[in-house]
This record gives structure tokens, sequence and C-alpha cells, in this order.
């Protein structure tokens, strides 16, 4: 949390860094000073359904998933390694869509679709950044269930306080390294007379596509850490979801098995849909699948999911909806 801090801080300096490198490959060649984002729709009867609904599902996510910070936040009770995953994951949720849908709002009400060169970088590295730190924060979740399932007796000596801080720091460390990876390899890119963007907001696939440099390398790192990033995370929720099955079969109570599976079900949905889009976006070749597609699978990992972490991960779970009632009751009793 505290890079993605220093970065918003050093916003100006990263912006010079990326007009430096511009200026260094401009040549002879035309370069854009501007992207021109697409959207969904053109017609204009459907920008008004558009507006409400996008921004109906970014206030649903900014307020649930805020209510879920505060909440841990206050509630000692809650400062545990699990719940400084979640909050961090809620907190991610928020930059995520902050990051993309408030630019979109603001182009369908000025009806303009242009996006600067240097904003569009700094846009696309943040997507990266919050894409990453899901999945590495979604398999640090997974894990932390299975110490406390299947070795409840070891759970605090396993995942102390500190270890926990431990592997959030690193998760956002390794997600700002990924994404300046891709940024510095995409600002070595030319971008010609082509500006047009068929998306609604600058995500690093499409800007691939629309360069006309030689992209090769950036398509093999994109495959190679991409899948990495991918792969790692999804073994682990795999293995501990494993783990967890096989311990909750031998609970004897339905009820307790039911509870348990529930749970986990849900879970598993958002990790199925969020692992599910990215992959079919990222790593299938464009000549297999529309643009149109591009945009809903991006929509569903940069939006859907962010507004449905508050349901699935804390309104089902006893703990969070004790603190929610406590911090809801607090605001109440102070009018």
């Amino acid at each position: 949390m505290q890079d993605y801090w220093f970065s918003c801080r050093n916003m100006k300096t990263f912006g010079s860094f990326l007009q430096i490198g511009r200026n260094m490959h401009q040549g002879n060649h035309t370069i854009v000073a501007e992207f021109i984002l697409l959207g969904f729709f053109n017609q204009d009867e459907h920008q008004n359904l558009l507006f409400v609904l996008f921004l109906g599902m970014y206030l649903v996510t900014v307020i649930g998933n805020g209510l879920i910070i505060l909440a841990i936040s206050l509630d000692t009770y809650l400062h545990t390694p699990m719940y400084l995953f979640l909050a961090n994951l809620s907190f991610a949720d928020i930059s995520s869509i902050s990051n993309s849908v408030p630019k979109m709002l603001v182009n369908i009400q000025t009806k303009s679709q242009s996006i600067s060169y240097e904003s569009c970088i700094t846009q696309m590295y943040f997507s990266i950044v919050f894409v990453v730190i899901d999945n590495l924060l979604l398999g640090t979740m997974a894990y932390d269930r299975f110490v406390a399932i299947c070795h409840p007796l070891n759970y605090t000596t396993l995942m102390r306080p500190r270890f926990g801080i431990l592997l959030t720091v690193i998760s956002w460390f390794l997600s700002n390294i990924i994404a300046l990876t891709h940024t510095l390899l995409l600002i070595q890119l030319l971008f010609c007379d082509h500006n047009t963007l068929p998306h609604f907001f600058c995500d690093l696939a499409p800007l691939l596509k629309l360069s006309c440099s030689d992209t090769m390398i950036n398509e093999l790192v994109l495959f190679i850490v991409g899948l990495s990033v991918i792969i790692f995370p999804f073994a682990l929720i795999f293995f501990s979801y494993v783990c967890i099955i096989g311990a909750v079969l031998r609970v004897s109570s339905t009820q307790g098995k039911w509870k348990a599976f529930s749970t986990c079900g849900s879970h598993l949905t958002v990790v199925l849909l969020f692992y599910g889009t990215i992959v079919g976006v990222y790593f299938f070749p464009s000549s297999t699948h529309p643009e149109d597609t591009d945009k809903t699978g991006a929509v569903l990992f940069t939006v859907v999911t962010p507004m449905m972490n508050p349901f699935i991960y804390s309104l089902r779970n006893k703990d969070m909806k004790g603190a929610l009632r406590k911090l809801i009751n607090r605001k109440i009793s102070s009018l």
C-alpha cells in the first residue's frame, strides 16, 4: 500500500520520465500526443444509461469496500492477518475501479474520448498494479484459510501479525515491479498515426495492438510474467482448498459441512471469474476473440469483481457483519 501512495506522490516525476522516454524514440516518426478511448457504444442514446450504470457500480464498490476498511481499522478484534489481507484487497478494489471508471464517466459527460499519452501510460501502470495485487492477495488469503482450518492449533505461530504484514508488503512491492517492467518496455514502442483504442481505459493488451513497433519482446514478457503471476497464486489457492475440503469432509456435523462448502463455493466462484477473464483477455491470441470480448472481460475483473468483494468476503462473514453493525450503531449514536 505504501508503494502505491509513494507512486501517487511522485506522479509528476513519473510523467516527466515518460516524456523523456518518448523524446528518446521520436526520431522522424509521427508520435501521438493522445489516445481516443472508444468506450462501449457510439450511440448517444446509450451513453446516459451507461453513465448511470457505471456510476452506480462505482459508488457501491467504493462505499462497500470503504466500510470494510473502516470496520477492520476500528475493531481491534479484526486486527489479524486474514483481515489485513481483506482490508488491502478492499483498498486495491477501490483503487482499481477508481483508476478506470471516473475517467470514463467524465468522457461520457464531456463527450470527449481523449486521454493524453502520459495519462494513458500512467493509467495502464496502475491497472497492472491492481490486477497483480488482487492475484497475490487472493493467494495469501487462501493460504491463511488453509492454516486456520487445517492447522488451527499452530495458526498463531504460523500466521503471526508480522508475517502477515511482510506478505502484504511483498505483494505490493512485486505488483509495482511488474507494472514498472511492462511500462518501461511499453515506452520504448512507437505509436504512429493510429491512436484509437477500442476500450474504456488504457489497458496493456490493446496498447500493444495499436503500436507500430515490433512488440514481440513485450508480448513475450507479458506471457511469461503474466503466466507466473497467474499460476503461482492459483496453484496456492487450489492446493489450499483441496486441503480445506478434505478437512471439512472429516467434520461430523452436516450443518458445519454445508456452511463451510457454501463459503468456499462463493470464494471459488470469484476466483474462477477473476482468473478466467484474465486468461481469456491476456493469454489467447487476439484473432481468437473479438474486441468486445476484451472489454467485457476487463469490466468483469476491474468493475464487477471489486463490486462483489464486500458481499462475498464480508457480508457472509459473522465477524465482519458484527464489526459493520458496531460501526453503524456508533455512527447512529453520534448523531
